[in-house]
């Protein structure tokens, strides 16, 4: 099933086309390859599945750049830079509400999304690029690319087959000499690749043959992963491996087989490479995402009995004013509100001591309301997942909370070796078995 087909407006007024697919747990940009028609690749069978197995782990955008497939046509000599392109991938993200995405890109796409990674680090979860090159034209440091007569050669050869099936067959032959193709699929190949006019191929062509991102590739700060196949024609697979050395950090696997276009040949092995490289990514954010804080939670002690005596109107009114007071409370001591339970609070402090100088302060602060409120805190790691926490230090912060009494700060050993100096004064409460924590943890009553 095709995808429906949307579009978003650049600064320019440049109406991209573009489709979202999938429903995996981190969003990926594919980078479209040269002449690239994004309805026209959901009617080939063996494009739909690859992109249908991508989205399966992903949240997959795409998206044609202007002057190719379904987004606006532009005039012969305004076809699209590097730098426009890099807009229209900004605008797409934008449109569907991509904060961060990882790039996917291939053959002569594959210079864009390293500029993009470079350029747009904020942007720019994870790169993979896949079958490509750093720059399009041979120099003596970089003989992997085309020399200016095989360049012309080729464009003469665009010009003159363009749109054909003869033409078709004999270059896909050359980009997939394992793969035969019967006349259905040869027809919708053709019938894709027709969107994009002769000139415009040239032209994209000549953009590939101008293009050199050597430079940049020590700018690419996220982590890379560089796929080839060791056989394929289009590209050398030493452009590969000049790619991974110069970027830092960069991941090289080297797949068999002489296909360039990812979803022939073995096309499972492209996906699991990807599969394994995203989630190796999201582990390590993951890990990144961790913190240490003091968290703290407090509840109101005796809620239940109280709101029953006032009614709910009442209590409303009376829970209003006590949580206006802990968020004053919060504020003079730079704590984070993480989220409200019902009668408590749960935050987290940069800091242990003004973490329990915050829960002393809001428990005087609630006695005129005629509240008592009870605290806990606890140091530790916490991962921090859209704006909430969680983690075993949560947990602990939580059940320490659960056995202060009426009035009583309760914190964990951790907090208390962590104010030495403050003036803070401690009493010990004892060990405790911590429901779902394990070992037993000292506890500490705070008394002044």
């Amino acid at each position: 099933m095709i995808p429906d087909i949307r579009y978003a407006k650049t600064p320019q007024g440049v109406h991209i086309a573009y489709h979202v697919s999938g429903d995996g747990p981190m969003d990926l940009v594919m980078v479209s390859p040269a002449y690239s028609n994004i309805d026209g690749m959901w009617r080939d069978p063996a494009i739909a599945r690859f992109l249908t197995r991508i989205g399966s782990i992903t949240r997959l955008i795409n998206f044609d750049p202007r002057g190719f497939g379904l987004s606006d046509r532009v005039v012969e000599g305004d076809l699209p830079t590097l730098e426009s392109r890099m807009s229209d991938a900004l605008s797409v993200m934008d449109s569907v509400g991509c904060e961060r995405a990882a790039l996917f890109a291939m053959d002569s796409t594959g210079p864009l999304a390293i500029l993009f990674a470079a350029t747009y680090p904020e942007r720019t979860t994870a790169l993979v690029v896949y079958g490509s090159e750093a720059a399009g034209s041979w120099s003596s440091d970089y003989p992997w690319g085309w020399t200016d007569e095989h360049w012309d050669e080729f464009n003469l050869e665009v010009e003159n087959g363009w749109g054909q099936p003869d033409y078709f067959k004999d270059y896909w032959k050359w980009m997939a000499p394992t793969v035969r193709l019967d006349q259905a699929r040869l027809e919708v190949l053709t019938s894709g690749f027709r969107s994009t006019s002769p000139g415009a191929a040239v032209a994209q062509n000549r953009m590939e043959q101008e293009t050199d991102v050597r430079r940049v590739l020590s700018a690419v700060h996220v982590p890379t992963l560089i796929l080839h196949r060791r056989d394929e024609q289009a590209y050398s697979v030493e452009e590969g491996r000049y790619l991974a050395e110069h970027v830092q950090g960069a991941r090289f696997v080297e797949l068999v087989g002489p296909d360039h276009p990812p979803w022939e040949g073995d096309s499972s092995a492209v996906v699991s490479e990807i599969e394994r490289f995203l989630q190796s990514v999201r582990d390590d954010e993951a890990e990144l995402d961790r913190v240490l804080a003091t968290v703290l939670f407090t509840d109101i002690v005796g809620s239940t009995r109280t709101a029953a005596e006032l009614g709910d109107r009442a209590w409303r009114d009376l829970l209003q004013r006590h949580h206006a007071t802990v968020r004053a409370m919060l504020g003079r001591y730079r704590g984070t509100e993480i989220e409200t339970t019902g009668d408590g609070f749960l935050a987290t402090f940069d800091g242990p001591v003004r973490g329990v100088r915050c829960a002393k302060s809001i428990i005087e602060s609630v006695q005129p309301l005629g509240l008592e409120v009870r605290a806990g805190l606890h140091t530790g790691e916490v991962e921090t997942i859209e704006g909430k926490v969680a983690g075993i230090a949560v947990h602990i912060g939580e059940r320490v909370g659960a056995l202060a009494g009426s009035s009583e700060i309760m914190v964990s050993q951790t907090v208390k070796d962590l104010v030495a100096g403050s003036g803070l004064v401690f009493e010990d409460a004892g060990e405790h078995d911590l429901k779902g924590v394990p070992d037993s943890w000292r506890l500490y009553r705070v008394v002044d």
